[in-house]
């Protein structure tokens, strides 16, 4: 068993953190599903599903700005100078240019963290988008009106909405890609289990930008 101050495993994603991610995955696949396949033929009732899945996309999204807000470390996905600097060497050193050695990143690096501002726009865009345009249908808590907006300004709406759904696609696709490679298996297997193990933690991130608290370590089977 590793001594106290080197734990065997590091928590990375708290359960309701795990829990919103595969939640929030759920509810944006059921979106682009019941958005895209019926453009390309599959005839269903689709608007039902499509409407109640965006609601529960938009109680996601306020659940996490709220969580991040006030249990988690909000600055912890924020760029930083020290990661734009690290990146610069990064990108210097991908070149063959000579320079100092990029640091480790804290618990996420600046890919992710340009990746997570990223989708923050797009799918805030969405939300947003979507719950105007939920006035346009009739559900059992309310009724439509579509006569908010004008047709040019519900033509701006719908432009941004499908605009950001075609951005997902391609975020997703990133997002899968990149989860599934072999050198970030280690990662991806956090968001199941909830941890990584005190190895990883060691090679992929610096202790002095991500410091483990001792309620953060998980304790090992048998210990």
């Amino acid at each position: 068993m590793a001594p106290p101050d080197r734990p065997e495993r590091v928590v990375r994603h708290c359960v309701p953190d795990r829990i919103y991610h595969w939640t929030m995955a759920a509810a944006v696949l059921t979106l682009l599903g019941t958005g895209f396949l019926p453009i390309l033929g599959w005839k269903f009732e689709w608007v039902i599903t499509h409407w109640i899945a965006g609601v529960v996309l938009a109680a996601l999204v306020a659940f996490h700005i709220v969580r991040a807000s006030f249990w988690l470390d909000f600055w912890s996905m924020v760029p930083g100078f020290e990661d734009v600097r690290s990146g610069w060497h990064a990108v210097g050193q991908a070149f063959g240019r000579k320079g100092p050695v990029p640091l480790l990143p804290g618990k996420y690096s600046l890919l992710q963290k340009l990746y997570h501002l990223v989708v923050a726009v797009v799918v805030l865009a969405l939300v947003a988008t979507g719950l105007l345009m939920l006035l346009k249908i009739d559900t059992p808590l309310w009724r439509r009106n579509p006569y908010w907006f004008s047709d040019h300004s519900w033509g701006v709406v719908y432009a941004i909405h499908d605009l950001g759904a075609m951005s997902v696609i391609t975020l997703l696709m990133a997002h899968v890609y990149f989860a599934l490679r072999p050198e970030k298996l280690w990662m991806s297997r956090s968001m199941i289990y909830g941890w990584i193990s005190r190895t990883d933690y060691r090679t992929h991130h610096d202790p002095a930008r991500w410091p483990v608290a001792v309620s953060e370590r998980a304790q090992p089977k048998g210990g």
